[in-house]
């Protein structure tokens, strides 16, 4: 591509996501061994971040460019045609790596049930800093990373090739962007010391972009054992905890943290050092970022599946943050393409064009109640946010 907004580098997968009649089966106890559970026809789709936020991105209307790796195999060519059906340019980049297995992911995502994955990481363990090729970084505005305690070389030595890739996006002058996911904590990504992991790539992380359960269990996994424990884990979170795990990440260096709530919404804190916050690289936050404090509950949806909702509303932050929006707008615009995603069983083919969002907000789109405990927000009628204590 000639001219490129975001490149989004990192996790590539293939999805496989059976369909399900929930009036034939009672989903809750349908994994016991010998058990026949009827499903539908299979959705085969592209997922990882690099598939999920970087197509989303791309069906919002921005020029996107994507970084991943792939095998030379079945899976590795079923990826590589699921994406040019979006685009043909948005293959030409990803890596074809010989005798490599592809990553594949089964998803068990039935109606009104938590996802359950049954996944393959393949090439993706492979993935390092010398697969970004940098001169492909010249022209482009934002670098984002997704997955990496799902990618073997990016979490070894608590993050170095990862932190050193993020440095050389950050010298090359581009504004960079991070996600995570929950790694298995019994696998060798669980037993990473994540809070030193952070410590070395967050000085380089300008947009840190996880769920709160995945910094939960990175910050502090004694509590976030406890509180998973005890069933529900957003049942457990408030005010106060959002604003002490973001408080820690913006000490660790990331100037902007945006953690994601499922379907209680998305909040968003923000670095109070202004010198901070002006070095983002290639883009320039208006007026009204700096030291705020805001919640955006999410947006009425009839939800077909939740698979890749959350690198959706990742997609729509990122996207908010290219267009320039005030900080308000970008949220909402976050969890308004979450919304999106969620009304369709698959990772992307929900999300619209970006006017067509734009304009489903401006009808006068219905949230959610939020159930969380927010002790001293305050609710804005006006822009349907929550406003937090730390608003400076």
């Amino acid at each position: 591509m000639s001219t490129v907004d975001i490149i989004v580098a990192g996790h590539l997968c293939l999805d496989l996501i059976p369909t399900f009649d929930v009036r034939d089966d009672d989903l809750s106890d349908m994994l016991i061994p010998g058990k026949l559970v009827h499903v539908g026809p299979a959705v085969t789709a592209t997922g990882g971040a690099v598939s999920n936020t970087g197509q989303a991105l791309h069906r919002l209307g921005l020029a996107t460019q994507l970084m991943g790796k792939v095998g030379d195999d079945m899976f590795g060519r079923a990826i590589l045609d699921v994406i040019r059906r979006q685009d043909e340019r948005l293959a030409e980049t990803v890596i074809v790596s010989p005798g490599e297995a592809s990553s594949y992911t089964l998803v068990i995502n039935p109606p009104g049930v938590d996802r359950i994955f049954f996944h393959c990481p393949g090439a993706n363990d492979t993935f390092c800093a010398a697969d970004v090729d940098l001169s492909r970084l010249a022209g482009a505005r934002l670098f984002h990373f997704g997955y990496p305690p799902l990618m073997r070389r990016m979490f070894l030595d608590n993050g170095a090739e990862l932190a050193g890739l993020l440095r050389q996006v950050k010298a090359a002058g581009l504004t960079t962007s991070l996600d995570m996911a929950r790694p298995d904590p019994n696998s060798e990504a669980g037993r990473v010391d994540w809070a030193a992991l952070l410590a070395n790539v967050l000085p380089y992380v300008d947009l840190f972009v996880p769920s709160v359960d995945e910094i939960l269990f990175m910050l502090d996994r004694p509590r976030f054992e406890t509180l998973i424990a005890g069933g529900d884990l957003n049942a457990h979170i408030d005010g106060a905890l959002l604003a002490e795990l973001a408080g820690q990440l913006l000490e660790l260096g990331a100037a902007v943290v945006l953690l994601k709530l499922g379907d209680q919404g998305a909040y968003l804190r923000t670095t109070a050092n202004s010198e901070r916050l002006a070095n983002l690289g290639a883009i320039d936050l208006p007026a009204g970022w700096l030291n705020r404090e805001l919640l955006a509950p999410v947006f009425a949806a009839k939800v077909a599946g939740t698979t890749g909702a959350g690198d959706c509303t990742i997609a729509g932050f990122l996207a908010g943050v290219v267009k320039g929006l005030s900080i308000e707008d970008t949220l909402r615009a976050a969890v308004a393409v979450g919304a999106c995603n969620v009304e369709s069983a698959d990772s992307v083919s929900g999300i619209p064009a970006w006017e067509m969002v734009q304009a489903r907000l401006a009808a006068g789109w219905p949230q959610r109640p939020v159930k969380l405990s927010l002790p001293g927000w305050q609710w804005d009628e006006r822009r349907g946010l929550w406003l937090g204590p730390q608003n400076g």
